[in-house]
């Protein structure tokens, strides 16, 4: 038992080196980032989409700012679910409040029964664009975009090669409930994976419409789930590439429950395994993990009830280093994220004494929760998304079951953005 625990305790070593080394790549490259001036150099026409179906915490606050962008020549395409949902409403009302006249309001009219609804959502506004736009935008509902937002996400695409730039978002939850500290803790990690990855996110993402011309990719999104994470594969095969922008890290102040993060986590598993070669990796990495910490956690306690302190010692020391080291992990990329954050003057203080004893908690619950959902998200074949199920038989063969408006839980405030 001895053996197999000092082995245990070096393979926990190793995961743990492993991860501070893609980490530090990350947080390289976040520290590496300057603020810089901005200069009048490649502002391509751009058209800005925003998807909506029911009505986000933040939506007034994501209109408003997004109606503000420092950017001389852009338009926003908002498709709203349907004229009766809420979310219309409070558009138009933000609309007239700001008084610009480069926003178009329209209805979803056209639902694919083969796509989820946000990808009707996202060909219906790209199909109706003309020549004159050389780059697409997309922003998530629950992202607040500073005013050098679409300047410094369309930079990027000067570059002949790149055909899609995108940033990530970033928990700092107004509440700290359990549940989103869980959040934080696997986003913090999952936000290493998609850097490493090239994983674009949709909630803050730039395309050349020229990779739309030259690509199947309208034809795709008709058919898929999710309209992001594909990207890789599309541009790949058209040898353009997939640039992160690390002054879009995008701050994300809701708070959830664990119930809720669960049904987030399985969708964001769900499009990895649709449409990423990276797939394998993320499933072997985390049953490696889990396995590992499983049988360590099972020693430790078989050592404490059977008075084996030497065991007891090498087990629980690899348990503690572990949950130490991905505890280590988190801080130099907090400081990372805060201090992008702050260069856009919006707070970054989120975190009290007792919250970052809870985190502890609570990385502790993500090695637990994780791995459920992982495991679930490979057999999965049906997923709900705000208020509406999708048969899954195939990364391109999807079906939207029932079609119905949207409705908030009036049990619960929470939204369930992808």
């Amino acid at each position: 038992m001895n053996q197999l625990a000092v082995a245990i305790f070096w393979i926990l070593l190793g995961l743990v080196t492993g991860q501070a080394l893609m980490t530090c790549g990350f947080i390289w490259v976040l520290f590496r980032w300057k603020r810089h001036a901005a200069t009048e150099q490649y502002r391509p026409k751009a058209a800005v989409v925003l998807c909506l179906r029911g009505t986000d915490p933040f939506l007034a606050d994501c209109l408003e700012a997004l109606l503000k962008q420092d950017y001389p020549d852009y338009d926003v395409r908002v498709i709203v679910d349907s004229r009766e949902d809420a979310a219309w409403q409070i558009a138009e009302e933000v609309v007239d409040r700001c008084n610009v006249t480069n926003v178009q309001i329209s209805p979803l009219t056209r639902r694919h029964d083969t796509c989820s609804l946000k990808c009707s959502s996202v060909v219906q506004a790209v199909s109706q664009l003309d020549e004159s736009y050389e780059v697409v935008a997309l922003l998530d509902a629950d992202t607040v975009a500073h005013p050098d937002w679409l300047r410094e996400l369309v930079a990027p695409l000067a570059c002949e090669r790149v055909g899609v730039s995108t940033g990530n978002r970033w928990y700092m939850p107004d509440k700290r409930t359990w549940g989103a500290l869980v959040r934080y803790a696997w986003n913090a990690a999952a936000v290493v994976q998609m850097y490493l990855y090239r994983i674009p996110w949709g909630g803050s993402l730039a395309l050349k419409t020229r990779v739309l011309r030259e690509s199947d990719l309208l034809d795709r999104w008709q058919k898929a789930f999710c309209e992001d994470t594909m990207l890789y594969r599309v541009l790949r095969k058209q040898e353009f590439r997939v640039v992160f922008v690390p002054s879009l890290m995008m701050v994300n102040r809701e708070a959830c429950s664990i119930s809720n993060y669960f049904r987030w986590v399985r969708r964001q598993l769900l499009a990895a395994r649709l449409y990423h070669p990276g797939w394998p990796g993320v499933v072997a990495h985390a049953i490696a993990t889990s396995l590992t910490l499983l049988v360590t956690a099972a020693l430790a306690i078989t050592a404490l009830a059977t008075g084996r302190p030497e065991t007891l010692i090498w087990a629980g020391g690899g348990l503690a280093l572990y949950m130490a080291g991905m505890l280590l992990l988190l801080i130099p990329m907090e400081a990372g994220v805060r201090r992008i954050v702050r260069a856009r003057g919006e707070p970054a203080a989120w975190l009290t004494a007792f919250d970052a004893a809870k985190l502890l908690a609570a990385v502790g619950a993500t090695q637990i929760i994780y791995p459920i959902a992982l495991v679930s998200t490979i057999f999965v074949r049906t997923a709900a998304w705000r208020g509406v199920s999708y048969r899954i038989r195939a990364p391109f063969d999807i079906r939207l079951i029932e079609y119905r408006p949207y409705e908030a839980d009036s049990s619960s405030k929470q939204t369930e953005s992808l």
